[in-house]
């Protein structure tokens, strides 16, 4: 089974990726536009400051790379969409591990400052929030396709139930390797 096929196009949650990485995307784009226009070096590793982060043109410039894939995400929509919110948040909060490391160092070719790490934190969670939002807890609803992805047996019962009592034939699980 294909991941496009899990959820459905017109379904609800679509939605949520949809906006949520178009609405980071065009963040990240404000964020690069305001750098370009300031007219930055390319890797000064003191960084200008820009919104109160300070930045480069290389920062501006991944800045751009970034907030064009989401805005694309946003466009493309679906499982795409929230996959790409998960993977890119999860790169944002990495990118702060890392930048913690180098503040106040030669290798901070980004400019980065403390503000900027605090960014990459909370945008990276927010975007990461954003793709795993109806997908990822422990209390999804049964009307859930994800749910029913995991639960196939009970979601068969209910599914039944719901229409007079003919179960359908279940898919056959594939073979377990390893123990249990």
């Amino acid at each position: 089974m294909n991941l496009k096929d899990e959820l459905p196009l017109d379904h609800h949650l679509a939605t949520v990726y949809r906006y949520g990485a178009g609405f980071c995307g065009l963040v990240l784009l404000v964020f690069a536009g305001l750098g370009f226009a300031d007219a930055l070096s390319a890797f000064d590793t003191a960084g200008d400051t820009i919104a109160g982060m300070t930045t480069n043109v290389a920062l501006s410039v991944i800045s751009t790379v970034v907030g064009l894939a989401l805005v694309v995400g946003a466009v493309i929509g679906g499982n795409f969409a929230s996959v790409l919110n998960m993977t890119v948040g999860a790169l944002f909060v990495l990118s702060g591990f890392a930048h913690i490391f180098v503040l106040d160092r030669p290798a901070n070719v980004l400019g980065f400052g403390m503000t900027n790490v605090i960014f990459s934190f909370v945008m990276g969670l927010v975007i990461a929030t954003f793709g795993m939002y109806g997908r990822v807890s422990s209390k999804l609803s049964h009307d859930n396709p994800y749910w029913r992805r995991r639960h196939p047996e009970q979601a068969a019962r209910e599914r039944a139930a719901a229409t007079g009592g003919a179960r359908p034939a279940l898919e056959p699980r594939p073979p377990t390797t390893g123990t249990r």
